[in-house]
């Protein structure tokens, strides 16, 4: 798959929903009930973090979910998004980007939403030919005044931005040109998860799926 290829996948992904859930799973038990829950309330496209050890688990398990597309986030090495693919991830997204775990994913024809944090991270990712990009750490980085800021002299790049992005600021990223949906974990809080309250989710996603972008 070249890059190319590879954001012409993740555009669809992004497109499906304003918002993809950045999620943390700790018991894949849950996996299901969770992904249905999000589905459910408009929110198909599932990104399920790898930093647990259910994860590759909850992966398997989110993929036997009508509706949904589920991905792996956190995507370090090649190991990760060999194991990610085997698991049933039909796209990957990383914090940052490296030539080994890019030409892992092409290898792999594993879609990816790569991390950029600055202008010249989108710059390079841009001249390998992704031009879909997830902005990470957004919050921490400078948030919407710097994504704004990027994109007067990038417009070629969209993005993903995800890392301090919530309800109350997800407008903020919606609103600008450049961006293409947020990731946000606040969709399916833990203590929500934990007392498996889905109708709670379902509605946390339902308001979600109805950002304007």
């Amino acid at each position: 798959m070249t890059p190319e290829q590879a954001s012409i996948e993740a555009a669809k992904v992004c497109q499906l929903a304003p918002v993809v859930p950045v999620i943390v799973v700790d018991d894949a038990a849950t996996a299901g009930d969770l992904a249905k829950a999000l589905v459910t309330g408009g929110l198909p496209a599932l990104e399920v973090t790898l930093r647990t050890p259910a994860a590759l688990d909850a992966i398997r398990e989110m993929a036997k979910v009508e509706g949904g597309v589920v991905g792996a986030g956190t995507l370090l090495t090649p190991a990760d998004v060999e194991a990610a693919k085997e698991a049933g991830a039909t796209f990957g997204v990383s914090p940052g980007a490296t030539d080994r775990l890019l030409d892992a994913c092409e290898a792999n024809d594993l879609p990816l939403l790569p991390g950029a944090a600055s202008a010249s991270e989108a710059m390079r990712l841009l001249e390998r030919g992704y031009t879909v990009q997830k902005f990470f750490p957004a919050g921490a980085a400078g948030g919407a005044p710097l994504l704004k800021g990027i994109g007067a002299p990038i417009p070629q790049v969209k993005f993903c931005p995800t890392g301090g992005v919530s309800l109350a600021n997800a407008n903020d990223y919606l609103s600008l040109s450049n961006v293409i949906c947020v990731g946000g974990s606040w969709v399916a809080p833990t203590s929500m998860v934990n007392a498996g309250d889905w109708a709670g989710i379902t509605a946390l996603a339902a308001e979600a799926s109805k950002l304007a972008r």
